[in-house]
C-alpha cells in the first residue's frame, strides 16, 4: 500500500459524497482540491487519484506545482484562489485555468493586460464580500453587479461566475445567510446579463460545503479534509 493511500481514500470518499449531492439537487458540482496544506508527495497522490481541479493561493507555488505535475505526466486544471496582488498576476496568467478572487477593477485590468500579452482569455470569478468583513477581500454585495458589468467589457477576460468565502464560523449553519445572499446576486446577474457559459457559483469549503451546496453552490474548495490521516494511518 502506498504511503499516501489516505489521500486517495479521502479524495474518493469526498467525490462519492459530492456525487450524491449532485444527484439530490440535480446539478453538477465541481470539487477543487486546495493543496496549500499538502506536501508535493500528497499533491502527486491527489493527481494520481484522479483529481482534475487543484487550487493554490500562492502564485509562485501554483506555477511550480503545475510544472511539477506536468513533469510526471499529470495535467490537472489549476485554480488561483485567495487574495491576488496585481504584481503577481504575471506569475499565474496562462497557468491558472480560473482566477477566483477578482474583487476590484484595477486587478481585472492587470489580468486583461497580461492575457492580451499572451494572446489568451483568462477565466475569472467575481468575489463577493458577503459578510462585509473589513479585513477580507471581495466587492460589497450592492456593488457586485456594477463590477461585473465593467469587468466583462475588458478584452482577454471571461467572467464565469461568482465566489464568496463568507465569515470564518465554527458553525457551518451560520454560513447559510451569506451563501443565500450570494446566490441571490448570482441569480440576478445571470437573469439580467448572463455569465460566460452556464455560470459558476463557488461557495463552501471543508467545514461548510454541505450548507453551500444546499444553497446553490456549483463549485466547492476542499483542502484540509483531503490530507487528514485516520488513526490507522498514523
Amino acid at each position: 500500500m502506498s504511503e499516501y493511500e489516505y489521500v486517495k481514500e479521502n479524495y474518493e470518499k469526498l467525490i462519492r459524497e459530492i456525487d450524491e449531492y449532485g444527484k439530490l439537487y440535480g446539478r453538477s458540482i465541481t470539487v477543487v482540491a486546495v493543496t496549500k496544506s499538502g506536501t508535493d508527495e500528497e499533491l502527486t497522490a491527489l493527481a494520481s487519484a484522479g483529481a482534475s481541479d487543484l487550487a493554490e493561493n500562492r502564485p509562485t507555488e501554483l506555477k511550480r506545482r503545475s510544472e511539477l505535475l506536468q513533469s510526471v505526466g499529470y495535467t490537472p486544471r489549476f485554480h488561483e484562489i485567495g487574495n491576488l496582488q496585481r504584481n503577481k498576476v504575471k506569475l499565474i496568467i496562462g497557468t491558472a485555468s480560473l482566477i477566483h478572487s477578482v474583487d476590484r477593477y484595477e486587478l481585472a485590468e492587470e489580468i486583461s493586460r497580461q492575457a492580451i500579452r499572451l494572446g489568451i482569455t483568462a477565466n475569472v470569478l467575481i468575489e463577493i464580500n458577503s459578510a462585509r468583513e473589513s479585513l477580507k477581500g471581495g466587492v460589497l454585495p450592492e456593488d457586485a453587479e456594477e463590477l461585473f458589468l465593467k469587468v466583462r467589457e475588458l478584452p482577454g477576460i471571461s467572467v464565469k461566475g461568482l465566489m464568496t468565502m463568507g465569515p470564518a464560523l465554527s458553525n457551518a449553519e451560520g454560513m447559510r445567510p451569506y451563501f443565500k445572499l450570494t446566490k441571490e446576486i448570482f441569480d440576478k446577474i445571470s437573469e439580467k446579463h448572463g455569465f460566460d457559459g452556464p455560470g459558476i457559483l463557488s461557495m463552501g469549503m471543508s467545514d461548510s460545503y454541505a450548507v453551500a451546496i444546499e444553497e446553490g453552490s456549483t463549485l466547492i474548495r476542499v483542502g484540509r479534509k483531503l490530507f487528514e490521516k485516520t488513526k490507522g494511518d498514523r
